[in-house]
């Protein structure tokens, strides 16, 4: 186990030694001349904001550049290697900010949510920025007078493809927010964000794309990780860049349904790291704080918490343009992985079909259209008996067994739900937790009706 600092350095005189907090750990610098290099790492989302005429504040731009070095962290750190017990890591940053010490007071709060989400503990050092760069972003002279009335995530998932389409449906002018690392999830992004310019062209509606990631190496001796719990948190601060632009109280839509963003674990093996709590509802309630605290504008607000994913596409508010794209999106958990495939015709990246994500796209499909024209890796379930021991019947059967649990105990709901992290902030909402949880299990249920599933000899 190795504990890991990364520091990061802005401006050529940024050059003092940095008063750490994590002993004994090995230390990645990271440099950034100024403004370029900034946003080069953004993935120019500084530069494309200012071509629609909007420009954050230095105190959102500080909550980026920390969802970078989170993300730099989160993804070069390779548990195998430096985790404590092959998953939890001790995780340094290092930072300058402006207004350094209202980020100094936010330090447990951040560090306590990071914790959360990727069940790593993390170590946060902030200092003031040098004199070069005590301000980034120079002033823009024109900006955009009839700004978005809201945010919204759109990673090319159905969840958020659906909830883009019920804004526009809407005529809601809205800036859609993007950020991708791997060429899968960018065309689909892409091949989306193209219909919906095509069928929505009388709405005025935005979009920025952000290519946000670091190389692998970028960490000496670890060759990287690709369980990606901090993803959301790089996704939120993104949003928040573009919210705190386009200035006031901006609503930031995370589209996403309710059994995801609960994530009960299927079994007892998947608790606490092994479950994602990406978009959790504790989660994005500590976020929220973090911007009220750092003064940044925004607030994430998900729509769909109370809904199945089923009930989303039941529900779209165009069936006829949903129908005709939603196997245009992307819901798998690993759709690179296809790159390995021992067989030639399935190598293409593509929705494996199988995992977590895919079976409760499968299920919503059939609940809401009664097909699903979506091109899996694994295109029938149903063909033969999966293996339980493989990847192809590890989830599948999964779900079975927690689908039994519940039904022969259907009084277990109202505490499963609490198991992946706690719903304090929402004690009236409780039931309506325990009823998306029921009913997001059931509609797989429906979907696995006839799959078998059994480990195989």
């Amino acid at each position: 186990m190795t504990r890991q600092s990364i520091v990061f350095r802005i401006g050529a005189d940024d050059v003092a030694q940095v008063d750490r907090r994590l002993d004994g750990s090995h230390v990645t610098e990271v440099f950034f001349e100024g403004f370029d290099a900034i946003d080069h790492q953004l993935g120019g989302m500084l530069t494309k904001l200012e071509a629609l005429g909007l420009q954050p504040s230095e105190r959102a731009l500080d909550l980026a550049l920390l969802a970078a070095a989170v993300t730099a962290a989160d993804t070069r750190v390779e548990r195998g290697v430096d985790g404590q017990d092959g998953w939890t890591r001790e995780l340094e940053l290092c930072l300058p900010m402006s207004d350094h010490e209202i980020w100094v007071g936010a330090t447990p709060l951040i560090e306590s949510t990071l914790n959360f989400l990727t069940g790593d503990r993390w170590t946060l050092a902030f200092r003031p920025r040098a004199l070069s760069v005590a301000a980034i972003l120079e002033p823009i002279t024109d900006t955009l007078a009839d700004k978005p009335a809201s945010v919204c995530l759109f990673s090319g998932g159905l969840d958020s493809f659906i909830g883009a389409v019920d804004l526009l449906t809407q005529k809601e002018s809205v800036l859609l927010v993007s950020h991708w690392w791997d060429g899968i999830t960018s065309k689909h992004q892409d091949i989306c964000l193209s219909a919906l310019h095509e069928s929505y062209a009388d709405v005025s509606f935005y979009s920025v794309r952000a290519r946000v990631g670091f190389a692998t190496g970028t960490v000496e001796g670890s060759k990287g990780e690709n369980t990606l719990r901090g993803r959301s948190f790089l996704f939120f601060a993104l949003a928040a860049l573009a919210a705190d632009a386009i200035g006031g109280d901006v609503i930031i839509h995370v589209p996403e349904n309710g059994l995801i963003s609960l994530n009960v674990p299927l079994d007892p093996l998947r608790l606490g790291s092994l479950s994602t709590r990406t978009t959790h509802p504790y989660y994005m309630a500590r976020f929220n704080e973090l911007l009220r605290v750092i003064g940044v504008s925004g607030n994430l607000h998900n729509a769909y918490r109370h809904m199945t994913k089923g009930e989303m596409v039941e529900h779209c508010a165009d069936q006829k343009f949903l129908v005709e794209h939603a196997s245009n999106t992307i819901s798998c958990s690993s759709p690179n992985k296809a790159r390995f495939s021992q067989d030639e015709d399935r190598r293409q990246p593509k929705n494996c079909g199988h995992c977590v994500p895919c079976l409760i796209r499968r299920a919503a499909l059939k609940r809401g259209f009664g097909r699903d024209d979506t091109d899996y890796q694994l295109i029938d379930l149903e063909e033969s008996a999966l293996d339980s021991k493989s990847a192809e019947g590890e989830h599948v059967r999964s779900f079975q067994l927690a689908i039994a649990r519940l039904r022969a105990r259907p009084q277990r709901a109202k505490f499963d739900i609490h198991k992946p992290g706690p719903l304090i902030d929402f004690p009236d909402n409780w039931g309506d937790y325990e009823a998306v949880y029921r009913n997001g299990l059931e509609e797989v249920a429906r979907l696995l009706e006839n799959v078998e599933s059994r480990p195989s000899d």
